[in-house]
């Protein structure tokens, strides 16, 4: 019971920790004033898979959203790890591009392995 209640409370500090991040961080609309709508298509695979473990879609709510593209790594056993795409994404927003991708590898660990995992992001905008 101890190494579950550790695994909470460890999963509960990065939580605040990203939180944390979020409410520091520039919001979108300061940066990229002319954002209608940003939708990101978002992948996740182990590197040794050419096939997605993962899919989803995320509506990103532009009008309070942070300039801050962090996403947790989709494998639970993964410590420390995670995607920073954020300088591709505010790349592509603020050349006002519709339709662009950002890719990380996690570099996180795994037991005594780095993670490794590969996230793929389609971001799809709409601009005034």
């Amino acid at each position: 019971m101890a190494g579950f209640r550790s695994r909470v409370t460890e999963a509960s500090q990065r939580f605040a920790e990203r939180r944390r991040r979020e409410d520091e961080a520039p919001r979108l609309l300061e940066r990229v004033p002319e954002l209608v709508t940003l939708k990101l298509e978002v992948e996740e695979r182990r590197a040794s898979s050419n096939a997605a473990d993962s899919k989803h879609v995320r509506h990103i709510m532009v009008d309070r959203a942070p300039a801050l593209f962090f996403l947790p790594c989709g494998d639970p056993a993964c410590k420390d790890g995670g995607h920073d795409v954020t300088s591709p994404l505010m790349r592509g927003l603020m050349s006002h591009e519709t339709r662009f991708e950002a890719e990380d590898t996690c570099s996180g660990s795994v037991g005594t392995a780095s993670c490794g995992r590969i996230l793929r992001v389609t971001a799809i905008a709409t601009y005034r």
